[in-house]
């Protein structure tokens, strides 16, 4: 009988696993599916510098049609040149500021219809929301957020016809902190936190047309925006961000067009990306049956990691306050 127990008992711990992956198959939505990237129009905003840059490079080099917009013409001209003599590709450049609509959709006008839109422009001035000015903290949202509302409308509607039957992408550049807030971050952050709500609605709103929507988090990046943003940072954003490290633009982009090229909604570029993206799951959509399987077995654990992690960081925050105050 207790044999018999055993034996139940072990086929059940089997079944279940098994009747959950078969129920999230059935469940997952949008349904899986693969965007092609070679000879392709791929456009790339913040595309001159940075991450931008590399992601036009890894664009290129997979032998698609690329596109870069930025402000700057002299740095549009420099990324053209590199990326021309690195991979003997032809890049479009447009120079124009996100904030403006009318400059941005006269840009898209110029450049065609579009397969692969990755929003990626950004900015960051780090500072305790108490002492920072009400005018840094508009910037960063009309770049970051409203900017990719400007960059998105303006090549909506010629991405919805399509000039082809293949499935097209919107990928936007939010950050790790995006997925939890940071001191130090506090604009920076609700600016990032924004977009997902925008991918989360717009890929509903999209979907018919079969364009598929990525939120692609990025940790701290090694580019020229670093080093000037690590001069500025209060010294508690530095100790916690630290805990992420540090990645190069060439690695971020690799991972992001993993994600872009397999529609996933999520694309972390590390293993702290990922542990934070299965613990901030939430309503968002996933296409991976896999995936969600793991989302929903491993919640409670990685909420408890998540915790380890809270505990760290503001014990790390009362004891620098308590040393500053001795001092």
């Amino acid at each position: 009988m207790a044999y018999f127990n055993l034996s139940f008992l072990a086929l059940l711990l089997l079944l279940l696993p098994l009747a959950l992956l078969l129920i999230l198959y059935l469940i997952v939505r949008p349904r899986p599916v693969k965007i092609p990237i070679k000879s392709r129009h791929v456009f790339i905003t913040g595309g001159s510098s940075g991450i931008g840059l590399a992601l036009a490079h890894q664009a290129a080099s997979e032998g698609a049609r690329v596109s870069i917009l930025a402000r700057s013409m002299d740095k549009l001209e420099e990324a053209k040149n590199y990326i021309q003599l690195s991979t003997g590709i032809d890049v479009s450049i447009f120079s124009a500021d996100v904030r403006d609509y009318d400059a941005v959709s006269k840009a898209v006008e110029e450049a065609g219809p579009i397969d692969v839109l990755i929003v990626n422009q950004g900015v960051f001035v780090p500072e305790e929301l108490e002492k920072q000015g009400l005018d840094e903290v508009k910037f960063m949202v009309d770049v970051n957020l409203i900017g990719s509302f400007n960059m998105i409308k303006a090549a909506l509607p010629k991405m919805k016809k399509g000039e082809d039957s293949m499935p097209r992408s919107i990928a936007l550049m939010s950050s790790q902190a995006g997925q939890v807030g940071i001191y130090g971050y506090t604009a920076y952050s609700a600016s990032k936190f924004g977009l997902r709500g925008l991918a989360e609605a717009l890929q509903q709103e999209v979907i018919s047309h079969d364009i598929h929507v990525s939120l692609i988090f990025p940790p701290d990046t090694d580019t020229p925006g670093l080093t000037e943003e690590t001069k500025k940072r209060p010294q508690l954003t530095s100790i916690i961000a630290e805990s992420s490290g540090v990645m190069k633009a060439e690695e971020v982009a690799k991972k992001a067009f993993e994600g872009i090229k397999s529609a996933a909604f999520f694309v972390p570029c590390n293993l702290e990306g990922a542990l934070l993206s299965i613990a901030t799951a939430g309503m968002s959509p996933q296409r991976s049956f896999v995936m969600a399987f793991v989302e929903v077995v491993a919640a409670g654990l990685v909420r408890l990691v998540a915790l380890f992690f809270q505990w760290n960081w503001y014990n790390g925050i009362h004891t620098w306050h308590a040393q500053n105050k001795r001092a």
